[in-house]
């Protein structure tokens, strides 16, 4: 008789989980979006209030999520909350756009901006072919170290995170300290138009997006009723610090006009100006780790909710199949790279991506962080080693404030003849009779 497939090891560790959470939130977002945030709201004091604004409403969700994370240390995060709260249909339709669509285009897109930065750096014309393969290379590498090991892809979120960290401190006291600014630049601007506002949201959304990927290593953190809510909490904290000390590193250092009308990566032109070429060619190197460690970081993390899925009977059953000798979801790691690399390849109009992945992916994350209220009731008994503080209000400062994000993100897109959200929205729509037809076959069978 064949012995049964060992589960997922526990090898992750306080450092680890909050590598990887810092890891796959600060990726291209907070060197590649401000420029185009100040040009969409072209007043300093406004880009400072949606920095903070959209930070503490993350940490809200952030503490619901450390709640649920440590109620059920399970891999797959969010896919467990919905299943648990809402059933197997809400939760087979995050999982089926996770693993087939949204995660694979996430994927492709950080790998193509990495691409793009490593030409740039190198003084080479970023032609279409070779930023596809690059892109391409860069997906089978980390998809080959995630599968020899959860602790092999978490120390490539330690030394990459580590770079990233000490880039954006480098950024944020070198413009504040050496830096020829000054402080009317924050507070200086011109009129903010809705339409705009609403579009400088997405991207400010989109920056923060990926913190609760952390939840989907639940099954593989060492103690994780103790150190997940640590992971959630430290992870946080770091992630809306640096970007509130980013923007206003870069306020100071330009007024918003001058902002706006940046062409490169916003933190080489800081640097450059600080600590000469030298400087600005060090600070292009940190962004590309940075941009390859919020790829790793993905590829390591979001696997697990097709490794869930399976093991639940709501996907194909080799996908919940740990590798027999590095105990990894190494068939969910394949086919998701296969996905990316198709992705890399047809990948056309990387803004169009965001404004998807937020409507979608936060459309979610209000569920998920929904499924705090419905478990205290329907799972009163069960074990909760964190309680989320100030509950019920923090939780609802979350729902509350994504609920009006992603409503003005919707709008603001529509605006201006985008209709990607709604198209976002329907395909998560059309996956619920994709369930039942599942459901359907598994009794035929």
């Amino acid at each position: 008789m064949t012995p049964p497939a060992p589960d997922l090891r526990r090898v992750i560790g306080l450092a680890g989980g909050t590598a990887l959470i810092v890891g796959i939130t600060i990726g291209s977002g907070i060197f590649r979006t401000p420029p185009t945030i100040a040009g969409l709201v072209p007043n300093g004091l406004v880009i400072m209030g949606l920095w903070t604004a959209v930070g503490l409403i993350s940490v809200c969700g952030a503490l619901a999520v450390a709640e649920l994370s440590t109620m059920l240390p399970r891999a797959g995060g969010v896919y467990v909350f919905l299943r648990e709260a809402y059933g197997d249909a809400a939760a087979f339709v995050f999982g089926w756009l996770y693993v087939l669509v949204t995660t694979p285009t996430a994927i492709a897109a950080l790998a193509t901006v990495f691409a793009e930065f490593l030409l740039n750096l190198l003084g080479v014309a970023a032609g279409a072919r070779a930023v596809q393969m690059i892109a391409i290379a860069a997906i089978l590498t980390l998809t080959g170290a995630n599968v020899l090991g959860a602790r092999v892809g978490a120390a490539v979120s330690e030394a990459t995170t580590l770079v990233k960290v000490a880039a954006l401190a480098a950024i944020i006291l070198g413009a504040l300290l050496l830096g020829d600014g000054s402080v009317a630049n924050v507070t200086a601007g011109g009129v903010v138009q809705g339409g705009g506002l609403a579009r400088a949201v997405a991207a400010v959304i989109w920056t923060y997006d990926g913190w609760i990927a952390v939840s989907m290593i639940a099954g593989e953190v060492v103690a994780p009723e103790r150190l997940m809510k640590r992971i959630i909490i430290v992870g946080m904290l770091v992630i809306v610090t640096l970007y509130v000390g980013a923007n206003l590193a870069y306020l100071y250092v330009m007024p918003v006009g001058v902002m706006a009308q940046q062409q490169e990566a916003i933190a080489r032109t800081v640097m450059t100006a600080i600590a000469g070429s030298v400087g600005g060619a060090v600070i292009m190197v940190a962004i590309m780790t940075s941009v390859f460690g919020a790829l790793n970081g993905n590829l390591l993390a979001k696997p697990r909710v097709a490794y869930a899925m399976a093991r639940d009977g709501l996907m194909f059953s080799f996908l919940g199949n740990p590798h027999r000798r590095w105990a990894t979801p190494w068939a969910a790691l394949l086919v998701q790279g296969v996905v990316a690399i198709v992705m890399v390849l047809v990948l056309r109009d990387f803004d169009t991506l965001t404004t998807y992945f937020v409507v979608v992916e936060w459309a979610a994350l209000l569920f998920a962080v929904g499924a705090v209220f419905v478990l205290r009731r329907t799972m009163a008994e069960a074990a909760r080693p964190f309680r989320t503080p100030g509950y019920p209000w923090l939780p609802l400062v979350f729902v509350l404030g994504t609920v009006v994000g992603v409503s003005a993100i919707v709008w603001g897109e529509i605006g201006v003849g985008n209709f990607s959200p709604l198209y976002g929205l329907g395909i998560a729509a059309a996956g619920f009779p994709v369930h039942h037809l599942w459901k359907r076959l598994q009794r035929s069978r």
